[in-house]
């Protein structure tokens, strides 16, 4: 076995020169499958959920799990079946979380523009709690809920103005981000929501970004939470639960590594009990940190390319399957599925083939590899599958979900005519 901590834990090692996830070698699903190939670890994502249940032990809490990290359904199953909810962002993952099982009465609806059709389904539905970005959203839906004779519970997501200290994209707390209600109105939108008979006030919540790989930032906005709660509950609007959303990070290299997500919550309880809010319903929405190291993405070499700058290895994975290097400059290991005899290898720029300069894996990347061997990119359970795209016409990966010894499909790989079956062409004449 390979002398290195892979990201995943346990749950992806080599053994006898092969990389395996669990127990099964990665060459063989490559071989059955194809590549690109998208492989899940069914083990490392209750492994990563059971450090949250472990924060949460003995507290009035639940874990919803954000779809849009991952909305596979077999994906959502596994964290159905382990008893979360669900974080949903659309109508889409809506209808996603129920077919995988999931409780109407177990989803939260968050995001920023939901649409009246989407709030009606899900009032319909009977969801468990509306996640508030606006006061302008708050008369909308009380207008809905009214008019389809419902009652919508919801939080109002405020914005702490918290640095997150994560990429710009992926931060959501600041003044400046598009999301949740600023901090100076929060008493006044909390007033109004209450005035609504269409809405029952039941929360607040606050998201501050993603992948945080600080404790820092979570506990200075918890603090600005309880700030608000006091300022709110002054007002005479009691608030049953804190919904403080996700973002803890996963470490993709090994100098970045964040806090256990069980280590995250003692510290975020201490806080609760030391301002006499550790009776409340606490909620919680991870979603990287459950599947982003319990993911990987296998892709095959097809060409070692020199230049007079660089060298490069042309893969059939590219920004289409794997877009947060594109997206973000994010990196992501890169090994091969078979470990390399001792000799000489290169350094590389890991690059897809999308006709496009931005289609890069990895930068400046050493390994031994020739045409036809396989490379697993690493730490690829999160924002990869459920943001790629059919861009230059390629169809979306396959996936696979191994659970000790056994590998089930669980996508088959889209065909061009699955890609073409929507689309009409103009009528002869």
């Amino acid at each position: 076995m390979k002398d290195i901590q892979l990201p995943g834990g346990p749950h992806f090692a080599y053994r006898d020169g092969e990389l395996h996830a669990e127990q099964v070698a990665l060459s063989a699903l490559a071989r059955e499958h194809g590549t690109p190939l998208f492989v899940y670890s069914k083990a490392a994502m209750l492994a990563a959920l059971g450090a949250y249940q472990r924060g949460f032990a003995g507290r009035k809490a639940k874990i919803f799990y954000a779809v849009k990290a991952n909305s596979s359904l077999a994906v959502l199953q596994v964290f159905a079946q382990a008893g979360c909810g669900f974080d949903i962002v659309s109508g889409g993952e809506l209808e996603r979380a129920l077919a995988a099982g999931g409780k109407p009465a177990d989803v939260i609806f968050s995001g920023v523009g939901k649409t009246r059709a989407e709030m009606q389904r899900a009032l319909e539905l009977g969801i468990g709690c509306f996640n508030v970005e606006s006061e302008e959203e708050l008369d909308v839906l009380n207008e809905v809920a009214t008019r389809v004779g419902r009652t919508a519970t919801v939080s109002l997501r405020v914005n702490p103005d918290v640095d997150a200290k994560t990429h710009p994209y992926i931060s959501t707390g600041l003044k400046g981000n598009k999301f949740g209600i600023a901090s100076d109105r929060t008493v006044q939108a909390y007033r109004h929501a209450a005035g609504l008979p269409g809405l029952n006030v039941a929360g607040i919540d606050c998201h501050i970004g993603s992948q945080i790989t600080e404790s820092a930032p979570f506990l200075d906005a918890l603090d600005r939470v309880l700030d608000m709660v006091a300022a709110v509950e002054a007002a005479g609007i009691r608030l049953q639960h804190v919904d403080f959303g996700g973002g803890l990070g996963i470490g993709y290299e090994e100098d970045n590594q964040p806090p256990q997500a069980d280590a995250l919550w003692k510290q975020l309880f201490a806080k609760l009990d030391a301002r006499g809010y550790g009776d409340r319903m606490v909620m919680a929405e991870p979603g990287r940190s459950l599947v982003g190291n319990a993911g990987i993405c296998l892709t095959e070499v097809l060409y070692l390319k020199p230049g007079e700058q660089k060298q490069f290895v042309v893969i059939d994975a590219a920004m289409n399957d794997l877009p947060r290097p594109a997206m973000y400059q994010a990196f992501h290991a890169i090994m091969p599925v078979r470990e390399a005899p001792n000799g000489a290898g290169g350094t590389y720029d890991v690059v897809g083939p999308v006709c496009e300069s931005g289609d890069w894996i990895g930068r400046d990347r050493t390994l031994a590899t020739q045409p036809g061997d396989v490379l697993a990119v690493l730490s690829a359970g999160a924002y990869c599958m459920s943001m790629a795209s059919n861009y230059n016409t390629r169809g979306r990966a396959a996936e696979v979900l191994v659970d000790a010894a056994k590998a089930t499909l669980i996508r088959e790989r889209e065909t061009i005519d699955d890609q073409l079956r929507k689309e009409k062409l103009l009528p002869a004449g």
